[in-house]
This record gives C-alpha cells, sequence and structure tokens, in this order.
C-alpha cells in the first residue's frame, strides 16, 4: 500500500512540474496566432448569438455586423502586440472594402474547401504559413445552420433587401451547412 501511495503521490508530483514547465515556455508562434483568432472569433460569435437570440429573424444580427464587426476586428488588433494583427476573409466576401482575401489566402480556403469536398476536413484544422518574416496563421469557418438566414440561398425577403442595400456587390450567399464560410487569420511577424 505505501508503494502504490509513493507511485501516485511521485507520479502527480512530475505531472504538476511538467505542467509549470509548459506555463511558463513562450507560446508557439502557432498557439499565438491562436489566441489572437479566438479573441477575434469569440468576441464576434458572442456579440452575434446575443443579436440572434434577440431577434431569430437574423435582422438584428445582419445590422451588428454591418455596423459593429469591423469595429470589433479594429478594438482587437488595438489590444494585440505591434507584431501582430487579427482578419477575416474568404472566398466569397460580403464586405470588399475589408475583407478581400490575397493570393495566400486564396490558396489556403482552397485547399480547405478541398479537403472538405474529399471528406478529409476537420474543423480545427490550423493552417500555417510562412512568407518572409510573417507566419499567417489561419482557423477555417463553417456555415452552421444558424449562418444560413443570412448567406443561404433561400433569404428572408427583409434580410435579402438589407443586404442589397449594406453589400451592394455581396458574394457572400448561397452556401450550404458544411461549406466553408472563411477564415479568421492572424498575422505574425518575426520579433
Amino acid at each position: 500500500m505505501k508503494l502504490k501511495t509513493l507511485l501516485v503521490t511521485s507520479l502527480l508530483t512530475a505531472s504538476a512540474m511538467a505542467a509549470d514547465n509548459n506555463a511558463t515556455q513562450p507560446l508557439t508562434v502557432k498557439q499565438e496566432g491562436v489566441k489572437y483568432i479566438k479573441m477575434l472569433g469569440g468576441a464576434l460569435k458572442t456579440q452575434l448569438k446575443a443579436h440572434m437570440k434577440k431577434d431569430p429573424t437574423g435582422l438584428d444580427a445582419l445590422a451588428f455586423c454591418t455596423g459593429s464587426a469591423d469595429n470589433i476586428t479594429k478594438e482587437v488588433n488595438a489590444k494585440l502586440p505591434d507584431y501582430a494583427k487579427v482578419r477575416r476573409t474568404a472566398l466569397k466576401i460580403r464586405n470588399n472594402s475589408v475583407n478581400t482575401p490575397d493570393a495566400t489566402d486564396k490558396k489556403v480556403m482552397q485547399a480547405y474547401e478541398s479537403s472538405i469536398a474529399a471528406k478529409t476536413f476537420t474543423p480545427k484544422n490550423i493552417k500555417v504559413v510562412q512568407e518572409g518574416d510573417v507566419t499567417r496563421v489561419y482557423k477555417p469557418l463553417i456555415v452552421k445552420k444558424v449562418c444560413l438566414k443570412c448567406h443561404g440561398s433561400n433569404l428572408d425577403p427583409k434580410i435579402a433587401d438589407a443586404l442589397k442595400s449594406a453589400y451592394p456587390e455581396d458574394k457572400a450567399i448561397g452556401f450550404k451547412e458544411g461549406d466553408l464560410r472563411g477564415v479568421i487569420v492572424a498575422e505574425i511577424k518575426k520579433h
């Protein structure tokens, strides 16, 4: 019995020491990027959920996105170190004045779409791309049923009118549940 207690105590002590060592280790670039992605994604998701709960038609959530999503992105970026930023983009964008993808973004999103089509995709698939002194960390955003209120094919006429008014060049419709909606990207410069 004493031996068993000693072994358990030793294992617990070693485990606690390993946890302490991991807590003091610096974040990898990927971990740091995911942290920033979660900051932006969490802030947006919390607000969207609240607006959808307040008004299940989606109009209130659409008004929030139109008026506040870019400001929330700016607020999150203001909290990040000078060498980092986070943003959203997609292949089918709604707001082309701020969310237009570049060639690297497109390549990553096309790879996500290919893996969805091949049924090898997992939503936890974080892609890391190194370009010069910048590392990009990508997290995919997958269309859920609730997203279809503003991004689907059969939009309520009030939503469709509001979209046309706010985003005359809108391409972010016609999605199905499980499609790739876009990505959140963290960009971290070597420092």
